[in-house]
């Protein structure tokens, strides 16, 4: 219906008057030839009027009318719209949008149950309907199938709809297998992965905003194209992905994804909000997970859940990697380990040194593993007291209340909590006179320069960011998976790229 590859990418233009609106189309056009027009987001009928008479006069030049393809959607608000005309004004500004040269139009379930016969035929909208049902409360009961209704105009069918678990996003992205005329559309974070994965399973369309966000959990059009390549995956994609609560900060898929642009594999990595491992386990198979990073906080939960893991994962107790063979099965092992020891070791010999764990959850334990083996004396200081001498026991080392970091001395302390990580910025697990020590390795990878940093800055200490144990502890993921060396130097370049980009523009 849509064509192939880039043109099933569709850009969502949104704007407040015809000009932006008119910017944004031509920015949009530079990414791809197939655009939703929001005509229900411009401020008043005016605008609509100036936007189209633009938009018509640009296609009777000629120079994008054969090869964009316009979805004029004006919808109301009974559907989720902006619109707050009735049915014959909505018409009416459709039909307009028919003669600027929009093929389609987006007409949502609610309108077309108002129309004569509930049929759209008759009216001079453009000549191909997209079908819209929208519910942003929950994912209602669905059909195994959906079938396009023989009458009524139309040509395809949307489903847009809040996911509040994994399961729901499986629900619709299940309606585009077998089917070319139905579109799923996830509502929401949770849902971010079906969103990125619909054309690989079927779907006519995949949506992204060019500017504004439109639905929660959206992805924007240039990373839809770019970082997820959207429109070139297929049902031989090998498909990986990072789980974690909250998960929107991590920067797993720009670092694993350009390692696959740079290495030329056919493999996308996604990133999987989730609340309840259970839900995300379940649906392993519905998304063809071959792997997966695990964060926060299920690196101790998912190391139950195991048929197997490396002798080193099982004696720290959690896992921060994840492989599905091919029966199913889950093994699991631990790289954070190695970004530990790699980050360290740069800056100082640990043997014979005095290292503080500040925490006990799993990444505290691949911490205080990794310092131990290199012959550090290890102490650990975590708020929760039966986890710290439980760590402490099995590294052999020694606890230490935080009261007591005033008066002791150590050579290296590392952050093992995420007090501190994005978004809850400006907040430090320790003052500065806690910090009795050379190095502060602050295992918090964003921002580049946490709060805890700073505070040793000022007293003059060393600093180890936690991006150098990102880096290889995901660079040790990608070969783990891929079984050939990765593609360093461009995915380094992208990660440190991107978190000094984004610290420029929150100063």
């Amino acid at each position: 219906m849509f064509g192939d590859g880039l043109k099933r990418i569709c850009g969502v233009v949104t704007g407040q008057t015809a000009a932006e609106l008119a910017k944004f189309v031509r920015l949009a056009e530079r990414e791809t030839s197939t655009l939703e027009v929001r005509l229900d987001w411009l401020k008043d009928d005016g605008e609509r009027q100036k936007f189209l008479n633009w938009l018509k006069g640009k296609n009777r030049i000629g120079r994008q009318s054969s090869s964009t393809t316009y979805i004029a959607t004006c919808r109301r608000r009974a559907g989720g719209g902006e619109f707050t005309g009735d049915k014959d004004s909505q018409l009416y500004w459709l039909i307009t949008a028919q003669e600027a040269g929009c093929q389609w139009c987006d007409l949502e379930v609610e309108t077309i149950r108002e129309l004569p016969e509930q049929s759209v035929r008759g009216f001079a909208v453009p000549g191909k309907v997209l079908l819209s049902m929208h519910d942003f409360r929950k994912t209602p009961a669905l059909p195994k199938k959906i079938s396009v209704p023989v009458g009524g105009g139309v040509d395809a069918i949307k489903v847009a709809a809040m996911a509040k678990s994994i399961g729901d996003s499986v629900r619709l992205l299940r309606l585009a297998r077998g089917s070319h005329r139905v579109v799923p559309v996830p509502i929401g974070e949770i849902g971010l992965p079906a969103r990125i994965l619909a054309l690989r399973e079927g779907s006519p369309l995949a949506y992204a905003p060019v500017a504004a966000s439109t639905a929660p959990g959206q992805v924007s059009l240039r990373e839809l194209k770019y970082l997820y390549r959207a429109h070139e995956l297929t049902r031989k994609t090998q498909v990986y992905g990072v789980i974690g609560n909250p998960i929107g900060h991590s920067l797993s898929p720009l670092m694993h994804n350009t390692g696959y642009v740079a290495a030329e594999r056919d493999a996308v990595f996604v990133p999987f909000l989730v609340e309840k491992l259970a839900d995300f386990l379940k649906v392993i198979p519905e998304f063809e997970v071959r792997g997966f990073g695990v964060t926060l906080p299920h690196k101790e939960t998912v190391f139950r859940k195991l048929d197997a893991c490396e002798p080193l994962a099982e004696k720290i107790g959690a896992v921060n990697t994840v492989t599905v063979r091919r029966d199913g099965s889950l093994y699991g092992c631990n790289t954070d380990y190695l970004g530990v020891l790699h980050a360290l070791e740069k800056k100082i010999s640990l043997r014979g040194k005095r290292v503080l764990i500040f925490g006990a959850g799993g990444a505290a334990r691949a911490a205080a593993f990794a310092v131990a083996s290199a012959g550090s004396d290890v102490f650990v200081c975590a708020r929760r007291e039966n986890a710290a001498r439980g760590l402490a026991k099995v590294v052999k080392g020694e606890v230490v209340k935080q009261l007591e970091l005033r008066k002791r001395k150590f050579d290296v302390i590392v952050n093992a909590t995420p007090v501190g990580m994005h978004p809850y910025l400006g907040i430090s697990p320790l003052g500065a006179s806690e910090l009795n020590c050379s190095i502060v390795f602050d295992l918090i990878y964003r921002p580049l320069q946490t709060k805890l940093l700073e505070i040793a800055d000022a007293r003059g200490l060393r600093t180890i960011s936690g991006v150098e144990m990102f880096l290889a502890q995901g660079i040790a993921q990608w070969e783990w998976w891929m079984k050939e060396e990765a593609p360093e130097k461009e995915m380094r370049k992208a990660v440190l790229g991107a978190l000094k980009t984004k610290e420029k523009s929150n100063r």
